[in-house]
């Protein structure tokens, strides 16, 4: 796959397979991301030969004895998106045939392009784990080893891929709270996802520095995403005169409140549609609040709890 960018916009192409068998069908995604205000955008996306059209909300089209399919929008706002999705069905091949697709945006005098390969085999891959001898005889063999192939490519493939379920960055969602057993950790499942997996990609950090200012501050910002301020509270109206005594378990000043801390976030209003709903939500959420300091903080310490509005 190659991608292309310019000032102005950047465009990628991929498929969902690199190869398939006749018959299966491969969808094509493409993405173009402005980078300024565009206007009059034109993304259009090649269909190989050797591939079946399937429905589409594109318009078809024909340049230079090619197959296109284009989509055109009137504005795209920098910083905006546009994913579109081509599905194709890889037709019968006596051969094994690698097709190229190619993806072009258009804005103004910006021309991007990004490419992507594909193979379309024509016989099951399980056919070179035999003797050669079964290779060199007719298709037959080839498509009815297609039939154990897929019942068993699925299971393949997540091997090939079994890596990739240990990364909380890109696990399956379902395989989230399995992954958290791993350091000993509960996620909450009314969390959003970004916000799970982020707690979970930092949980050994946070193990290492629980009880500690710094670890409760990060926990917070992870779940509300705003950093909390904490203080520690130590004598504030420090005195020394003929009737203070100094030794052990004396604290000097009269203010003094040992064990305690007061942390304050400033989080934006909850917006609901019934005034019932926004304070549930935002009991909810202070309830969320207290439980990850109950959880963090040190077993002797007592705290206050503020949240003020951000606007």
């Amino acid at each position: 796959m190659t991608d292309q960018s310019s000032a102005a916009l950047s465009i990628s192409h991929v498929a969902d397979r690199t190869w398939r068998y006749p018959g299966e069908t491969i969808t094509l995604h493409t993405r173009v991301e402005a980078r300024l205000d565009l206007v009059g955008l034109s993304v259009r996306v090649s269909v190989p030969r050797g591939l079946e059209l399937g429905p589409t909300d594109g318009e078809l089209l024909t340049l230079n004895d090619e197959r296109w399919v284009r989509w055109t929008i009137a504005t795209l706002a920098a910083g905006a998106r546009l994913d579109t999705q081509l599905s194709l069905i890889a037709a019968p091949t006596a051969h094994d045939v690698t097709l190229d697709s190619q993806a072009v945006a258009a804005a103004g005098d910006a021309v991007v392009s990004a490419t992507t390969s594909l193979t379309v085999e024509a016989q099951g891959r399980y056919l070179k784990y035999l003797p050669a001898i079964y290779r060199e005889q007719d298709e037959l063999m080839g498509r009815f080893l297609m039939l154990f192939e897929s019942f068993w490519g699925p299971i393949d493939q997540q091997i090939d891929r079994l890596a990739y379920f240990f990364d909380p960055q890109i696990t399956p969602p379902a395989l989230l709270p399995w992954l958290a057993t791993w350091v000993d950790l509960t996620l909450n499942p009314q969390w959003p996802e970004d916000k799970r997996r982020r707690l979970l990609r930092q949980a050994v950090w946070l193990f290492r520095k629980r009880g500690t200012r710094i670890g409760l501050r990060d926990y917070l910002e992870i779940y509300t995403g705003q950093p909390p301020q904490i203080v520690e509270h130590r004598a504030n109206d420090f005195r020394l005169g003929s009737g203070a005594r100094l030794g052990p378990s004396i604290a000097l000043g009269r203010g003094n409140q040992p064990h305690t801390f007061t942390v304050t976030l400033r989080l934006p209003p909850i917006v609901a549609d019934t005034a019932a709903d926004r304070r549930r939500l935002d009991t909810e959420r202070r309830r969320t609040i207290e439980a990850i300091i109950e959880s963090e903080k040190p077993a002797h310490t007592k705290y206050t709890l503020n949240i003020e509005p951000a606007f």
